[in-house]
């Protein structure tokens, strides 16, 4: 059964002491694919030493998170756009709006999220959303690129049926991590109603870590539970939804 994590920071600080044990209790797993997004140009080294060191597991990704957007954003979209000339990566991102945490930098965050779109479309590379109070702003960008090659993953998905269409009818796929797990969650209540085909595992570790381990420091691993929860869902093997969702990551990602 081959798994795959299609989000997670395993250069995070968060595993400086262990990232090798880390990895290697999701590889024992059968988790062996590793999609690994983006944050700022202060992560790049540490995310081609990470691919270095695992050259057949690990996939990065690059692209300005939008709470790292500043008064600098300009400058580290010149760094998204040369690292991508120069090294191998899989999609764009994770690049969307973050009105959770400051709306100071509004305004820069659309424009980061456009450019980075357009920037994508012509490498002919998918894209990868991260959304948080902010999915009118997130579909008003899309809205005006829509087309043109678009494609990816809205990562992290935790909005209401209507909202999830709307992501699929740009060509997204829903990324289900450990909110599925939540006893509030509500995702659970409605993902039955989207077709597998449409779906893709993650767990944004170390962040949202799935129950019982909610709270606490989340690794790769753990998108086992995930992987468990999505599969009571739709009623099926967890080999069966390990499968489906390892293909729909590589109609995403092209490998």
């Amino acid at each position: 059964m081959i798994i795959t994590d299609t989000h997670t920071h395993l250069y995070s600080e968060a595993f400086d002491e262990d990232r090798e044990g880390m990895i290697q209790r999701a590889m024992d797993q059968g988790v062996t694919r590793f999609f690994v997004p983006a944050i700022d140009s202060t992560y790049t080294e540490r995310m081609l030493a990470l691919k270095k060191r695992y050259p057949k597991n690990v996939f990065l990704m690059t692209g300005l998170h939008p709470t790292h957007v500043k008064e600098n954003f300009e400058k580290e979209l010149r760094h998204v756009e040369e690292s991508v000339k120069k090294h191998q990566y899989y999609a764009i991102g994770e690049i969307g709006i973050d009105l959770y945490w400051d709306k100071t930098f509004l305004k820069e965050q659309q424009e980061a999220f456009a450019r980075q779109i357009q920037l994508a479309k012509g490498m002919e590379l998918p894209i990868v959303i991260h959304c948080r109070d902010a999915f009118g702003e997130v579909f008003d960008v899309l809205e005006q690129e829509k087309g043109g090659g678009l494609r990816g993953i809205f990562h992290c998905f935790t909005g209401n049926l209507e909202q999830a269409e709307r992501a699929l009818s740009y060509n997204m796929k829903l990324g289900i991590g450990g909110v599925v797990t939540f006893k509030n969650g509500k995702i659970d209540t409605f993902l039955d109603q989207i077709d597998l085909s449409n779906i893709v595992l993650e767990t944004d570790a170390p962040y949202l870590a799935p129950v019982p381990y909610r709270g606490k420091r989340n690794e790769s691993a753990y998108v086992m539970n995930v992987l468990k929860r999505v599969a009571e869902i739709y009623g099926m093997e967890e080999a069966e939804v390990a499968a489906v969702t390892t293909e729909n990551s590589k109609e995403v990602f092209g490998i």
